[in-house]
């Protein structure tokens, strides 16, 4: 309490503009350290907040404020921390009413674009936008550069088909780096001779990595029968990219006709942190979804192996053309490792791999699904890569070990 009643008195000129302040205490309940851990914490949106201020030790951290419900008013603060095992860390947050002059270093990116057919170049499109939403029959996979939304780290990147397969599919990288600004998904064959990544990935109908999908018939169903389909960037960062797609009166029954009454709206965020290969997946389902299962996993990745430990966490590494045969020119077969981990709250059946997927039956708990997708290319070459199935499937391990025991956050009001 001395140290927090400290670092007040000696920041008061800025606690001037604040209307709320919080102590957070982060706890790591593990015998793991953890890296790269996001603290999240909800906060008022009736107040509106535009800008905040974290600290620990005397030393102000990176952190964002988002709205998530897309309402004009932030209603979460993001912040990212590590932990020694078994540790205790207090952090100061300021919330203030007036937007903050002080801009942190971009740590994510993310972006959606249509394409512009004056401009020839793939990684020079100009036509950025931030949501879009198709009515029902109407498909924009090829009017979309890079055929939906693109999101990432500085270690991983991803992106989502905007079609029925709203498969998700990946960008490996040989280096740390933020990329897609410069390559838009397609580098160069300078961009690749200096260095940059490049899809990794050839997905097809398949899920790719962790793609959602209906069940019906003992296959996997795309998502065809949608009144409106939406996919959004909710955030640009600088600490976390979210992705949100809406699939707004989905008939889970097609080919079947289906009434309004039956019909149900399914939301996915998508939400990629810095520091981590790991993608959060949060899906909340209205309707009737008593009698739905649903279906993820992982694409069969030509000649991989599997790994499962038949309690929903399941992976492979393989190795493939990340592109089909007639566009395999320029390129050269890929080994990435995948990753999936799906609580057991929500599975139904794991089944057996065939041709085309590692593939899950589940079914929504409270009207909600959450589980994680992760993924590592063979290229990359900083330090926590993996270039062998042995020490990917460990990690893989390690993985969902912290996503079962979960830093506790405690949250105390300090009113000013």
């Amino acid at each position: 309490m001395k140290r927090i009643a400290t670092t007040l008195l000696a920041t008061a000129t800025t606690l001037a503009l604040a209307a709320q302040a919080k102590q957070v205490t982060v706890t790591n309940n593990s015998n793991f350290p953890r890296e790269a851990e996001p603290i999240v914490i909800t906060i008022d949106e009736k107040a509106d907040y535009k800008s905040a201020v974290v600290s620990s030790d005397g030393k102000t951290l990176p952190c964002q404020l988002d709205d998530i419900d897309g309402n004009g008013h932030n209603d979460q603060l993001c912040f990212i921390t590590s932990l020694k095992k078994k540790e205790k860390k207090e952090f100061l947050v300021t919330l203030h009413k007036q937007e903050a002059e002080q801009a942190f270093t971009p740590q994510v990116y993310a972006e959606m674009m249509l394409t512009n057919k004056k401009i020839k170049s793939q990684n020079k499109q100009d036509l950025y936008i931030s949501s879009l939403t198709v009515d029902n029959g109407t498909n924009p996979y090829w009017m979309l550069h890079h055929h939906g939304p693109a999101f990432e780290n500085d270690m991983v990147a991803y992106r989502i088909y905007f079609d029925e397969r709203q498969t998700i599919d990946i960008y490996g990288k040989n280096r740390k780096a933020l990329e897609l600004k410069d390559t838009q998904f397609y580098p160069d064959q300078q961009q690749k001779a200096n260095g940059y990544g490049d899809d990794v990935l050839w997905v097809g109908k398949t899920f790719g990595v962790g793609a959602l999908r209906g069940w019906a018939d003992n296959n996997p169903q795309m998502l065809l029968d949608v009144d409106k389909r939406t996919m959004e960037i909710v955030s640009r960062g600088p600490l976390r990219t979210i992705v949100k797609v809406v699939d707004k009166g989905w008939n889970p029954f097609y080919p079947e006709k289906c009434d309004n009454a039956k019909r149900i709206d399914m939301t996915t965020y998508y939400t990629l942190s810095a520091g981590r290969r790991d993608c959060a997946v949060d899906v909340t389902l209205k309707g009737d979804i008593e009698s739905i299962n649903l279906a993820t996993g992982l694409i069969n990745v030509k000649n991989s192996e599997e790994y499962s430990d038949g309690k929903g966490l399941r992976g492979c590494w393989g190795t493939d053309w990340p592109v089909s045969e007639k566009d395999s020119a320029g390129h050269k077969r890929e080994t990435v490792g995948l990753g999936i981990c799906i609580p057991s709250t929500y599975i139904v059946k794991e089944l057996p791999s065939n041709s085309d997927n590692y593939t899950y039956v589940i079914k929504p708990a409270l009207g909600q699904i959450h589980y994680h997708i992760t993924f590592a290319s063979d290229n990359e070459t900083f330090p926590g890569s993996f270039h062998a199935p042995a020490t990917f499937f460990e990690y893989l391990r390690q993985w969902k070990r912290q996503i079962e025991s979960p830093v506790t956050i405690a949250v105390k009001e300090m009113y000013l």
